[in-house]
């Protein structure tokens, strides 16, 4: 069985959708990487290998495509994309691909600095855990979505965010 795993995402821009700080030029790179990339590496790997002998794939979406999330709009658009493509992946690839997807929140990572550099005590307090996530958190997530323990589980997007999107965060 092979394994695949597409976390990949950029966002070089902050602010509003119609902010001419979001040129179409930067959209279509949003949507290139966050979202065409991801299909292209399935369509790829579907061919090479998993077409005729099985696997399972999880997609890193964010809970910035499950509800609108100012600042990162239209990045919260293409992981709503992804989050959709997973699903009909799911279908389409069935019975011999699993599809899933996870859905963190903020991550302490280099990506992720922004919307808590500087405050990140203040933004944790928000979370019912109150605690950002670590990599560790969605990576744990990930290898179970990638075993056999999740081998009836497909087209399912896991919100991994310590709790905030139930407080109506982001």
């Amino acid at each position: 069985m092979d394994l695949l795993v597409n976390n990949t995402a950029i966002n070089p821009v902050y602010g509003p959708l119609v902010d001419l700080d979001l040129d179409l030029d930067a959209a279509r790179k949003i949507f290139e990487v966050n979202t065409l990339a991801a299909l292209s590496l399935v369509q790829q790997a579907h061919r090479a290998w998993m077409g005729e002998h099985g696997g399972a794939i999880v997609n890193v979406s964010s809970v910035a495509g499950l509800r609108p999330a100012p600042g990162i709009g239209f990045y919260g658009a293409s992981k709503a994309m992804l989050s959709h493509i997973t699903a009909e992946l799911a279908i389409e690839l069935d019975p011999n691909v699993r599809v899933n997807a996870v859905a963190p929140a903020v991550v302490k990572t280099k990506f992720a600095t922004a919307p808590y550099e500087g405050r990140e005590d203040e933004v944790a307090a928000a979370y019912p855990l109150k605690r950002l996530g670590v990599p560790g958190d969605i990576g744990s997530v990930v290898a179970f979505l990638l075993s056999e323990d999740a081998a009836w589980l497909t087209g399912q997007i896991l919100v991994v965010d310590g709790g905030v999107t139930l407080t109506g965060g982001v």
